[in-house]
This record gives structure tokens, sequence and C-alpha cells, in this order.
């Protein structure tokens, strides 16, 4: 031993150690509740700055992608760049109404948080574009490994909102039976993985499912997904390096929406390196991209999809935007953050930018938006109503309890089977 003790490293530093990168340290957001909000580290670029790459390109051709921030709508609403020639006409129209069927389905389900009929509820408000934008350029039998935050793909995809609204109820008539919490859904017919609750699990499982499928060599192409703070977990590292070494057909998409929970992403070291920085050390090629920007999104999306499909293996994008709300229904974010960030965000708003979009390409009209808005409204309204006439879980219309013991186990063992025993006769003894 050369005589190093504890006393010798401070455990706090004063504003010059600070500076000086001395001590130890813990990171701090660049504002607190009461305080300016501060986007000063967010350099928003030029739209349609970056080159696109031919898709056969080396990683080492994307530093720039990592470094910058792929944009395609510049600040006049216009399409720049090579990168627009991946955003038709049809695939806006379609993002757009998804965007905003998303958001209705989040105000409704919230609205129901609060009135008792569920524990629990996430939305994604301001990251609509991402989820969607990847849907769009996927296909059905691709397969996404989503978490919480990633509705939006559902409702690109069409899935009728009833059948969320019974997930998220676990009421008589939820597919899953009752095993999961709300919000955890899973639609194999959608491409849509069943989301776990344990975060960055599904980081390694969609790389996995990729390898599977290159095997196979059946097309198919994964997405995972994960948030900028669960980066931090191992989890993550492991899947970049497996997606590299094996050049697996996978998305890798971190949305970066600066907050995880209560902790600002420099707790995932994102004032040290750009997510895509950190993922092109592992030899993949990686973009960092506006989320706010759909067709930036899109455009990103669709050219990962084909350089996948084409063999060339995985690609990292790091979406950049901002979680206007809170983290879910559980959370308050005026206790940790500026109450007016949200409006200061100099990305501003995925649904109000490709709003302004349409209606300088006369692809909508500001009438047709209103209506779509409105049929938006009313179809959430009516689907939650008809998923509330099948029952409500705190009202005692749950899921039947026989099924906790089915969809467990392809063979149910025998210590289950005297359990799902004992449990009917414990009930039976209830009844009489």
């Amino acid at each position: 031993m050369d005589g190093f003790s504890s006393h010798d490293a401070p455990l706090a530093r004063a504003d010059d150690d600070q500076e000086a990168g001395r001590g130890f340290r813990v990171p701090e957001p660049a504002a607190r509740p009461g305080q300016a909000p501060d986007f000063s580290s967010v350099d928003v670029g030029e739209a349609g700055d970056l080159s696109l790459p031919p898709i056969d390109a080396p990683h080492t051709a994307f530093q720039d992608h990592a470094r910058g921030l792929l944009r395609v709508l510049d600040d006049d609403s216009n399409a720049r760049g090579a990168w627009a020639r991946f955003c038709q006409p049809d695939d806006l129209l379609r993002g757009y109404r998804a965007m905003i069927r998303t958001r209705a389905f989040d105000e409704r389900m919230v609205r129901a948080q609060r009135q008792g009929k569920t524990s629990f509820y996430v939305q994604c408000l301001g990251e609509e574009a991402i989820a969607v934008g990847a849907a769009v350029a996927t296909e059905n039998t691709d397969m996404h490994f989503p978490t919480y935050r990633q509705q939006g793909i559902l409702f690109a995809r069409d899935i009728n909102p009833i059948r969320m609204i019974n997930q998220i109820y676990s009421n008589e008539h939820d597919e899953l039976g009752g095993h999961q919490l709300p919000v955890l859904y899973s639609f194999k017919d959608a491409g849509f993985f069943t989301i776990s609750g344990n975060l960055a699990t599904q980081w390694p499982q969609a790389v996995g499912w990729a390898m599977g499928s290159a095997l196979r060599n059946d097309q198919h192409v994964a997405v995972g997904w994960i948030g900028d703070g669960a980066t931090a977990e191992g989890d993550w590292h492991q899947g970049n390096l497996f997606a590299s070494v094996y050049r697996a057909p996978v998305l890798l998409c971190v949305v970066n929406n600066q907050w995880a929970i209560s902790t600002p992403n420099s707790f995932a070291g994102a004032d040290k390196a750009t997510f895509a920085e950190r993922m092109a050390t592992y030899g993949l090629p990686a973009l960092r991209v506006d989320g706010n920007d759909y067709l930036a999104v899109l455009a990103a999306c669709r050219f990962a999809v084909e350089r996948a499909r084409e063999g060339y293996g995985a690609t990292g994008i790091e979406f950049v935007t901002f979680r206007q709300g809170a983290h879910s229904t559980s959370d308050d974010p005026g206790k940790y953050r500026p109450k007016d960030m949200s409006a200061l965000w100099p990305l501003g708003d995925p649904v109000a930018r490709l709003r302004q979009h349409l209606l300088c390409t006369d692809l909508l009209t500001a009438e047709q938006m209103d209506t779509i808005a409105a049929e938006a409204e009313e179809e959430m309204r009516q689907a939650e109503q008809q998923a509330a006439s099948h029952g409500i879980l705190s009202e005692g219309r749950g899921a039947s309890s026989d099924k906790m013991f089915y969809q467990v186990y392809n063979d149910m063992p025998n210590w289950l089977k005297e359990q799902q025993q004992e449990a009917a006769l414990t009930e039976d003894r209830f009844d009489r």
C-alpha cells in the first residue's frame, strides 16, 4: 500500500475545483424550481446541414452525425436537405393523425387516472413524433421493444384504443388477463413486444431478436427503445456491444428527453458526450436527431431500416426531445425543475411543427386539422366509455383471478396447479 487514505480525496469541492474537475461529483441540473431555464447547451444547428451518407458507409462516416443534430424542418417549416427524400406526403398525413390520436388518448387517460379508474398512467407529451415516425418507417412484421412512452407506435399501427384501455383497467376484456401493470401493453399483432417494468431489459432483447432474424434470413428488423436515464444500466452497454459485433439488423433508439424521473440526463453522462457519440464508440453508425421534427425522425429511421435490411447491421439513434409533462401521474415535475421549461424548449412542440409544415405545403387546411383533432377527442371519449363498460379493477370487475395461473408457463408445473386448487378452495369457502 502506498499511504493513500480516503482523507486524501475531497468529497466536496469549491467552485474553482468544479471547473478544474477535481473531487467527488454529483451532477446538478442547469436550473432548479424558481430559476430561469437554461438550454444554452442545446445547439440546434441548421436544418439540412448534415449530409446523407451512402447506405453502406462505415461507422466512421457518421462522426458529424453523432455530434450534430439531424434536422429536416427549418424555422419556416420548410423541408431542407437530402434527408427530406425519405418523407412522402402520405407518410406525413398518416403521422399527423397518429400523433393527434396519441395526444388525445394521453389526455383522456390522465383524466381517467385522476377519476380513480386506474392507479397509474404515463403520457408521452412532447415526444409523439418519435414513436410515430419509427412506426411509420417500419413494418408490422418488424418488432419494437418499447418502453412505456412509445404508445404512438400503436396509434400508427391502428390498434383499437379500446384494447389498450382494457389493459390499463385490467378489466374482464383485458387480453393480458390482468398479468401486467397499467400501460405495460403487449400487441404481438402490431409488432409491439411486451413492455417490461424493469428498465433497460428490452435493449439486449431487441438485439437478440434481431440476431435471430438475421440467422433465419427473414429480413425482419428489430427496434430497441430506451430512455436517457436507463442508459446508465449495464443492459445498454451489453446490447450495444452485441449489436455491433454481430451486425444485428436493429435500430437502437435512445429517447433523450432530458430527465429520468427527477434526475437530469447528466446522471447518465449526457454532459460528457452525446448518447450517439457513446454508441459510436462501439463501432456503430450513430445519428443524433431532432426528436421534435417528425420528418427528421422518419428520415433517420427509414435510412436505418434500409441499412438493416440490406445486411449492414445496427444503427444507433439518439432522439433529442423534451418531456413536457410529468414522468407519470405519480410525479410532480414542479418539485425539481422550473415550471416553464417546456415552453422555452428550443426545438418546440412536435405536433405544432408538423401542423405548420402541412399548412405550408397545402397538404391539409386548418379546418381539416381541427376536424382531425375533434374526431380524435371523440374517438377516445367513446373508447374510454366502452372499456369502462367492461369493468374497472378498482370497482371489483377486473380480470378473473383464475387467469393468474395461465399464460405464465407453457406447461403448468405441479406446484402451480396445487396453488390453483388451493385458491379455488379458498374462494369456495368465501362464497359460502
